[in-house]
């Protein structure tokens, strides 16, 4: 073998693992291309869901915003809960203490 042959090889493994990655990310992209024109079909008909129980064509919009809002909303009343617990089981901890000590 010349040495241009040896050179050749590893060249042709090198655009064979090329040729094999570009395949791959083609088909991800093509998976990836269906999911979101499912996932735009789906938003398009819970949009005109919500368009036919309202009767307002900015409905959408002012229920994902109330939405969003609530949710906020909610997360700070879950932690305005679990602030309030710590707080009674450290009153109910100094009321043990002092039991105990009578």
């Amino acid at each position: 073998m010349s040495d241009s042959e040896d050179n050749e090889r590893p060249d042709r493994a090198a655009l064979h693992d090329l040729e094999v990655q570009v395949g791959a990310a083609v088909e991800r992209l093509d998976s990836l291309r269906t999911r979101a024109v499912s996932a735009e079909a789906k938003n398009a008909e819970m949009e005109e869901l919500v368009r036919r129980f309202t009767g307002d064509e900015a409905a959408p919009g002012r229920l994902l915003s109330r939405l969003e809002a609530l949710e906020r909303e909610n997360a700070d009343l879950r932690d305005r809960l679990t602030r309030g617990r710590d707080g009674v089981d450290r009153v109910l901890a100094r009321i043990r203490f002092l039991e105990e000590q009578r």
